[in-house]
């Protein structure tokens, strides 16, 4: 594939990943942050949600399988994964988590556990297309482009 080629599948991409709910203009706000003296800005922003994602999910169900469930730990977690999918523009992710509060403050467990499963959803499925969007990214770099913005 030719570079015009992939610079046009990675705008088309990119524009889809917008109109499909999963990021909004916050996302765009960080791309306007990377310059050339820190190349991988958005990469690592992002990099650093996943992490922070994985550990927050994973605390999320051993939470919710206790015996006495702590809603307020819970919902600070639920809280700090909105704040974090808020910061990069994952939109979906944050909209769940809006509802997921709503179920703790309710300390309805039904509630939170298919938010947590929708949440995790949301998270595999913002996660991978950004993961595909920055490999585009990889291909136009390699081929001598720039990114189109």
């Amino acid at each position: 594939m030719d570079l015009v080629q992939l610079q046009r599948q990675f705008v088309d991409y990119r524009t889809s990943l917008y109109h499909e709910g999963f990021l909004d203009e916050q996302f765009t706000q960080l791309q306007e942050l990377q310059d050339e003296n820190n190349p991988d800005f958005v990469v690592e922003v992002v990099s650093l949600f996943f992490e922070d994602s994985e550990r927050l999910l994973n605390e999320l169900a051993r939470a919710l399988e206790q015996q006495s469930i702590d809603y307020k730990r819970i919902d600070a977690h639920v809280h700090q994964l909105k704040g974090s999918s808020s910061s990069i523009g994952a939109q979906r992710v944050q909209k769940v988590c809006i509802a997921f509060r709503n179920y703790c403050e309710e300390q309805n467990v039904e509630g939170c556990l298919k938010c947590l499963q929708q949440v995790r959803h949301e998270y595999s499925l913002v996660k991978t297309k950004l993961e595909s969007l920055f490999q585009l990214e990889q291909q136009i770099l390699t081929a001598g482009g720039s990114i189109p913005m």
